[in-house]
This record gives structure tokens, C-alpha cells and sequence, in this order.
């Protein structure tokens, strides 16, 4: 089977704003997925990358790395932004980061910190509250950045999985 890419995907923001706690809880729990996912495998199996692709620690550190356009998205709709600030799409920062060069637990600590930060300020935000989203187009209400970030995050998750499971 063919994996679709992140940039493949097509999103529906059409989550009703009541979804907006449960979507929040599934950003909750990224944390202690990764954490478990990560438990008792290697340095090596954590820093190995094949046919060009992240190591499990590179995906750990991208996820650390966005953290700041998640907190930057915020500013933009605390700021009545019309669209949203643009991510990177060539991955700069986590490229530039040296993840491999880092360790696991400083990686983990990492993560849980600023995603707490992130979902902290999230939860202040009126689920409704909407901006433009630059790459797709298409308005970004808070649920639906929420939404966006958990499945960036299990589209990370399951890559993540699956390097574990070349041993």
C-alpha cells in the first residue's frame, strides 16, 4: 500500500465546536503516545534513518519544532490575523536541529513542556474563532486547528511506529 503523504492530505474542517475538549485531549495524549512508542528501543533504532527518511528522534524533534507555529497561529488569531502564518514546508528548523545528536529523554521533556504550553493558551481561545489557512486555503477555526495538529501528530505517530517496527 501506497502511504498518502502529509501534503496529499484534504481536510474537512466541518468538527462542530463541541468536539473542540475531545480534539484538545487527543493533543493531551501525544506526549504519552511518543513516550511509549520510544520505551525501550535502542539508541540506534531511535537515530536510524533509512532511504532518507527521519529517525524516530528527527520526528520527535519536528513535532518539538512545530510547537512554535502551533504558539505563533495563536498569536495570530489572539491578533485578528486574516490568514494564518505559513509553515515551513521544507523543514529548515528540524533539518538544521540535529535531533539524532540529542537525547531521548531531553527530547520527551521537551515535547510534553511545549506542547503543555501550546494546549494551555488553546484552551483560552473561542473554538469558533476563525483565519485563513495559507497552504490549504480554506478558513481555520481554532477546533479546526486542533483537529489539524492531532493528525499531524498520529501521521507522525504512525511513521514513527512503523521505524520501530524494522528491526
Amino acid at each position: 500500500m501506497k502511504r498518502l503523504r502529509w501534503t496529499e492530505r484534504r481536510f474537512n474542517f466541518d468538527y462542530p465546536p463541541g468536539m473542540f475538549p475531545f480534539l484538545v485531549e487527543r493533543l493531551r495524549g501525544t506526549a504519552p503516545r511518543i513516550a511509549d512508542l520510544a520505551a525501550g528501543l535502542d539508541d540506534t533504532l531511535l537515530t536510524r534513518q533509512l532511504n532518507g527518511r527521519w529517525s524516530i528522534q528527527e520526528h520527535i524533534g519536528h513535532l518539538i519544532d512545530l510547537e512554535e507555529l502551533h504558539d505563533g497561529r495563536i498569536d495570530d488569531y489572539l491578533n485578528g490575523a486574516p490568514v494564518l502564518r505559513a509553515a515551513d514546508m521544507e523543514n529548515k528548523k528540524t533539518y538544521a536541529a540535529r535531533h539524532n545528536e540529542q537525547d531521548l529523554a531531553g527530547l520527551l521533556s521537551t515535547f510534553k513542556k511545549v506542547r503543555s504550553h501550546f494546549i494551555s493558551r488553546l484552551e483560552k481561545l473561542d473554538p469558533e474563532r476563525s483565519a485563513l489557512h495559507p497552504r490549504l486555503q480554506q478558513p481555520m477555526r481554532v477546533v479546526d486547528l486542533a483537529y489539524f495538529v492531532a493528525e499531524h501528530n498520529d501521521w507522525h505517530l504512525t511513521l514513527m511506529r512503523e521505524e520501530s517496527l524494522r528491526q
